[in-house]
This record gives C-alpha cells, structure tokens and sequence, in this order.
C-alpha cells in the first residue's frame, strides 16, 4: 500500500507540470469522435455515492451534449494513492474530488487550475463566504467546497436505553461527563457493546486544540499546539480504552478508516462516535436507528468545532477543457436540480438556493444534519484554512503515535513531544 509519504513522493516526480503538459494525456483535449469536450471525473465513495454521481453526470450531459463525462469513483482506501500515481504519469482527471489538505499539497506543485481564471463559467458569489474561501491557496481560488460539514457527536439513543443510561444535556455536558456515560453503556451492555466507537483522527486533535485555546495549523501554516496539549489528548484517549469506554487497541487499529457500515455506530455496537456530521445519515442507514447529531463535549466552555468543506471539487490545470470542466464543476454545486440528486450526500449545499431546493427532500436524518449546521453558524466560531503543504503528512504520524501510546510502547509524553517533533518537521520541511 502507497502511504502518504509515497504519495507526497510521487508528487515530486511529477516535476513541473507546465513542462509535462504537452506530452499529458489530457492535453489532445476532445472526445474520441471529436464531436465534442470529453471529461474525466474522479470521486470516492460507495457504491450508493457512485449511483448518485452517475445520475448527475447523466442529467449534465443531457442538458450539455457537446461533453462526454466518464466517471472514476475509488474506494476512499485508495483513492489519494491512485491520484498521485496518475499525477505523477501525467494521467490525472480533469475534475478532481479532494479532501483535507489535499488542494493545498497538489496547489504547491502547480497541479490545479487558478478558478479564476474561469469565472465566467464558474460563479461562486452565489456560495457561502466561509465555504467559498476555505477552497482558496494564499488569496487563490483553487477549490469549490461541495458542502459544508462540521465535527459533532454521533449519538445512538438506543444503545443509551439498553445501558440504563441518560444523555446529558449537550448544550452543556463536558469530556468528563463522556467519559463516565461512555464507560458506564461498555459496562451495562453484552460484550462488544461500548460507550464510544471513536477513533481519534489529526481532525480531533485540531478540536481538542482548539477547546485549549490553541490550533492545529495557524494561518501561516505552522503547528500552533503545543506538546501538553497533545499529552492530554492523548492521556484522555487512553483513559477511555483502559475504562472500558472504547474497545482495546487491536480492534481501534482494526475501525481505522473503515465505512459506515463496519463502525462500531454503524453495526449498532456503540453509543457515541465523535465523526463529522454528514456522517449522520449514512451511519443510521448503516445501522437501522435513529440516530442523533449533537454538539462535542466541553463546547459550552471554548468552542472548539468549525464549519468545514467536507470536499472540494478541484480541476487540473492541464485540462484540455477548462471552461468545460469548470461549467460542470459549477452545476455540481449550483444546479438545484443536480442538488436534488446529491442532497446531503457531500455535506450540507453551501448555496442558499439549492438548500432551500432539496430541504423538502431530505429525510428526518438528514435535515437534523442541516439543523446541525445552522445552529452552529450562530456561535462564534473560530476560523479554517486548508492545511498548509506537508499537513497531510501529519495525518500519518497522529495514529502512529497515538497507536504507540494505547499499545503502551511509549508514554503519552513521550508520543506527544515525538508527534509534535515530527509535525513541525513536517510542515516546515
């Protein structure tokens, strides 16, 4: 398997694109029959996603019958790897799903189109000011946010019944509280039943950050947490194994990166998972409940959630079809009839039309999703940029150090001052 140093590997030997451009397999530009613009759409998901995105290329192209789309959905496994071995081969798509820090690192290496420079096909006034520019590079608009999403706390009520155990309220309730409600549902369940199904990302390290008055990345692109506020996270993460609270490290290591359908939430085996909330309604599909969104422990304290593109779409700046991939691009997420077909599916719409569109669509799951959303939009909180280059990177050392720390093969000190080490070398290197 390429890991995610392979991938930043082979992004370096891809070069200079401007130079590898001529010789690019997408830089004859047409369809085969030269009849029209043919474009190659890449995304990640399951096969449910892959239905839906088919049905949207199909109404595309029937309303635009000079461009043929041919889709390329992944498996999110290896979705990133497969992408840096075609950058590196000069093969990539044309229209590009991207996630995290992803537009920031391909931004660096001259990989994607300025948007800019296709606005006249690619209106974006139309989207939220916050999910407009968390797709920007340094003032560039590299990126289209999809739909707008945000950390919460995925609850299943019906496991909290059968443990005899109350939610407190979460307008309120703290790390503490957690903690003790997470063991006591492991405690008063059959065997493989916890409280918390969590599996704790650089994502909830940034939240954690953030409740302590810090930031993963500060807006210069440097590690702005310091080394004891990684030990606490990493001491509560242990605390809530070693309780009982979440499973053992083997099967923590076994839950990584896995699909709804095989977390611990999403097979009904547990009461919390602190996820991303357009996890929601794919996890209570997943499980058959109804399932809740709420806020994350100790908000009422300092806020530590932000609202973030759950996906960008990006487009390669050695596309044969600029303005046609960008037209396509901006009826993905402006076409309230495309709208109606995605739904929720890639985050909350962050235009207000398409929003208004699909709402009488959207099952009860899913609207307490955008009621998620919205009423996080009215706190104060704290803002967010792609990460800087070498960020995802940093996605690689948090498990590994934190996997060490549950193994018990080093001390959380030990792993946080090595994390924070590692980190900053990182994205300054």
């Amino acid at each position: 398997m390429i890991t995610r140093r392979r991938t930043l590997a082979l992004l370096a030997a891809a070069g200079s694109l401007p130079a590898l451009a001529a010789c690019g397999p997408n830089a004859s530009g047409g369809s085969d029959d030269g009849g029209g613009e043919a474009l190659r759409f890449a995304w990640w998901g399951n096969p449910e996603r892959a239905e839906t995105t088919q049905a949207v290329i199909d109404l595309f192209t029937e309303k635009n019958p000079d461009t043929e789309i041919s889709g390329e959905p992944t498996d999110i496994s290896g979705y990133f790897d497969k992408l840096a071995t075609a950058v590196a081969a000069g093969d990539e798509p044309d229209v590009i799903t991207m996630g995290g820090a992803y537009p920031a690192e391909y931004a660096a290496r001259d990989v994607l189109l300025d948007l800019g420079t296709v606005e006249d096909v690619l209106d974006l006034s139309v989207m939220d000011d916050v999910a407009r520019t968390n797709g920007q590079v340094d003032g560039t608009q590299i990126a289209v946010t999809t739909g707008i999403n945000a950390p919460g706390m995925i609850v299943n009520p019906a496991v909290l019944e059968a443990a005899g155990v109350d939610l407190p309220d979460p307008e309120s309730w703290t790390w503490g509280d957690f903690a003790e409600i997470a063991a006591a549902v492991s405690e008063n369940t059959p065997e493989g039943t916890y409280g918390s199904g969590t599996v704790f990302t650089h994502d909830s390290i940034d939240l954690w950050a953030r409740q302590h008055g810090q930031i993963l990345y500060t807006q210069d692109g440097e590690i702005g947490v310091d080394v004891p506020t990684v030990q606490s996270f990493f001491e509560f993460s242990k605390q809530l194994m070693d309780s009982g609270a979440s499973p053992g490290a083997d099967q923590l290591v076994e839950l990584t990166d896995v699909g709804p359908e095989r977390t611990l939430v999403g097979r009904g085996l547990a009461a919390f998972m602190l996820t991303w909330s357009s996890s929601l309604t794919a996890l209570s599909e997943a499980s058959g409940a109804e399932l809740e969104v709420v806020k994350v422990p100790d908000e009422s304290e300092e806020t530590g959630v932000w609202l973030q593109s759950s996906q960008f779409y990006t487009v390669s700046a050695r596309t044969a079809s600029p303005e046609a991939a960008a037209s396509f691009v901006n009826f993905l997420v402006s076409d309230p009839e495309a709208g109606m077909l995605i739904l929720t599916d890639r985050g909350v719409p962050a235009v207000e039309a398409v929003r208004q569109a699909i709402l009488p669509e959207l099952s009860a799951i899913a609207q307490r999703e955008v009621e998620y959303i919205s009423a996080l939009g009215e706190m104060d909180l704290k803002p967010t940029w792609i990460g800087p280059a070498g960020s995802t990177e940093v996605a690689e050392i948090t498990p590994r150090q934190q996997n060490a720390v549950l193994f018990g093969d080093v001390t959380a000190a030990e792993a946080a001052q090595a994390w924070h080490d590692e980190a900053v070398a990182a994205v300054t290197g």
